[in-house]
């Protein structure tokens, strides 16, 4: 069978092109749901595996979760990808970051080189890297004065994501990088779930106190700007968000629609991804979270959505490195429901 065949068979295409924003909110809307006759199958298994039931704890779910979405009751991961998507921000002009906007062009070019954390992590992982620069790193604009991007580019970013989703992915790992995208994903967060810029704000990629404070007040300007479109989770993305923000939610709904499960990188991915939630309640329920950062949003932001972390590691450098530290975590729960012995090959004693 080949990959994901019988979810592939029952959802209709997703459209490679986007060219509305119609369009985008019917493919948000009519997500496929996953294969859940598997979960029996996952069981079944796991109860003849030669361990106590249950005693590997949320290893076990995880592999449920990835049958699940995989439509294997003997889920693979042969096959893993990280997508790093990297965009500018015209918000950058407001001061919200001590680094210079030319930084996000010299860290694409670090990641092409193979200089990267992230690229050390992906080689440990087994994982292709992949990094997609967006608009050739032109900024957006800055979205205290205007909408962040035109719909027309908006939806060029979104497609862009859908469309760098290979179908034969097993697991889909994602990050960003982009000087000034804390506070478009602090800007997106507070759209959606309400609150004020400080509340939102953190330190971001070195802020002192005082530039914190200054994120929140740039931020509360910018929501009084677009406070008539915050009850729309698309507008809130595309007036307060980013070009890689965007891509990332493009290649969270690809996913969906191809069965793929997500791993969610910290703060920045989380916001990108966080529309979809709140278009359609099991939005993300294809997604785990890997880790929660020490950006003071995060936190909140997962509770939110109802993510419960996988690690907790203090991360805040973004670029998929909390996703990519995820994949030998999830290898190890495959391997052991796949190749484990049961009680019968091992000729051991079940429970009474």
């Amino acid at each position: 069978m080949p990959p994901h065949a019988s979810r592939a068979a029952t959802a209709a295409p997703l459209p490679q092109r986007l060219t509305s924003m119609a369009q985008l909110r019917a493919a948000c809307r009519d997500m496929p749901p996953p294969d859940a006759s598997i979960d029996a199958l996952i069981a079944e298994r796991d109860q003849t595996l030669t361990k106590p039931p249950g005693s590997l704890g949320r290893l076990e779910r995880l592999t449920a979760w990835m049958g699940r979405w995989q439509g294997r009751a003997r889920p693979t991961l042969d096959h893993v990808r990280i997508i790093v998507f990297a965009g500018n921000h015209g918000v950058v002009a407001q001061g919200v970051t001590p680094w210079p906007a030319s930084v996000t062009a010299q860290m694409v070019a670090n990641f092409e080189a193979g200089g990267a954390a992230i690229n050390q992590i992906a080689r440990i992982g087994q994982a292709e890297l992949r990094v997609v620069p967006l608009m050739d790193l032109r900024p957006t604009a800055d979205f205290t004065h205007a909408p962040a991007m035109t719909e027309a580019a908006f939806l060029d970013a979104v497609t862009t994501g859908m469309n760098a989703v290979g179908e034969e992915t097993d697991l889909l790992c994602l990050g960003e990088m982009g000087i000034g995208n804390t506070t478009a994903a602090s800007a997106v967060a507070a759209g959606l779930f309400g609150g004020h810029g400080a509340q939102w704000a953190g330190r971001g990629t070195g802020l002192d106190a005082a530039g914190v404070v200054h994120k929140g007040n740039v931020i509360d300007r910018a929501l009084a700007r677009h406070e008539a479109v915050l009850e729309d989770p698309l507008l809130v993305a595309r007036m307060l968000g980013g070009y890689e923000l965007a891509a990332i939610m493009g290649a969270v709904l690809a996913a969906r629609w191809r069965g793929i499960p997500v791993v969610l990188d910290g703060f920045v991915c989380t916001a990108a991804a966080a529309p979809l939630a709140r278009l359609r309640a099991d939005g993300l329920g294809h997604t785990v979270l890997s880790h929660c950062s020490a950006e003071s949003g995060h936190v909140v932001l997962a509770r939110a959505l109802g993510l419960s972390p996988l690690l907790d590691f203090g991360l805040r450098l973004g670029e998929a490195s909390g996703a990519a530290l995820v994949i030998p975590l999830l290898r190890s729960a495959i391997a052991c429901h796949n190749g484990m012995a049961t009680f019968a090959q091992a000729r051991v004693s079940g429970r009474a």
